[in-house]
């Protein structure tokens, strides 16, 4: 996958991220580098991490040692429950970009809504700030259902660029995606592979033999034609190269709404309501 290959959705503050990236959920620290390091010289040039996921300072290392220039990465971390609040989000970012070791990073998500915390919209606040002094690029949310999006975005001028959520063929999030589309905000998917739990449905190894590829590359492609930024996980550098061989076939409308038959409210992860 050569980076430029790579399409790019435009957000509604004109900064551009590349549809597909790679993700280091549940990656341990010390075997993070490795894989950022193998998906950088696969073509990756977008890398999704998070405060909780303990391995902000493995990415940071693949990227200092890459000697890519910043401005062709693209790199996005989230903030944690326990830290939002204002001053606590201003400090929580500063310790994420620290371990990162950058001066600035391209998406800061607000990693859930955490509605019995009732402080996101205090977290938002920060990241209006954080994205006014140039340290963010763009500023989004992650796991915030229509609700959540609402109440958010009464009273401010800053709308979220991306919303990242669980979203895969067996949890599609139709209303969600549509509320985004009305509003100007990026659909972005974690768990698009549902963890393998879709992989083995007959429609998808079907349309795959057709094309001679894997259902992961089918699932993908499919992310892609919907518009989602998709960002697939793996620590097999094999893998790796194989979620980004998707750009050399393309699904027909049949096929599309085959995967869309697949839909079955399937969740991976929690609830976004039931995460505090």
């Amino acid at each position: 996958m050569a980076p430029s290959a790579t399409p790019t959705v435009k957000l509604n503050n004109g900064v551009e991220i590349p549809q597909l990236g790679f993700g280091v959920f549940q990656v341990p620290d010390d075997e993070t580098t490795a894989a950022v390091t193998a998906a950088l010289e696969t073509g990756y040039r977008s890398i999704d991490t998070a405060a909780v996921y303990g391995n902000e300072t493995g990415v940071g290392r693949a990227l200092a040692a890459s000697g890519l220039p910043r401005e062709e990465l693209f790199v996005t971390t989230k903030l944690w429950n326990a830290d939002q609040g204002y001053d606590a989000t201003l400090r929580a970012f500063d310790a994420g970009l620290g371990k990162l070791g950058l001066d600035h990073v391209d998406l800061y998500l607000i990693h859930w809504p955490a509605p019995a915390r009732d402080l996101y919209r205090d977290s938002w606040r920060a990241l209006e700030r954080l994205a006014e002094e140039g340290r963010i690029r763009a500023a989004g949310v992650s796991n915030f259902q229509p609700g959540h999006l609402r109440r958010l975005m009464d009273g401010t001028e800053l709308i979220p660029a991306v919303n990242q959520v669980e979203l895969h063929p067996g949890l599609q999030q139709s209303e969600l995606r549509a509320f985004h589309a009305e509003h100007g905000i990026a659909t972005e998917a974690w768990s698009p592979l549902a963890q393998g739990a879709v992989l083995g449905d007959p429609a998808l190894a079907a349309i795959a033999a057709r094309y001679g590829k894997s259902p992961a590359q089918v699932v993908i492609r499919w992310h892609l034609q919907l518009g989602n930024v998709v960002i697939p996980k793996s620590v097999t550098p094999a893998r790796i190269r194989e979620n980004s061989e998707v750009f050399d076939f393309a699904l027909t409308d049949e096929e599309m709404r085959a995967v869309a038959a697949l839909d079955r409210d399937l969740r991976t992860g929690p609830h976004p309501d039931e995460l505090n």
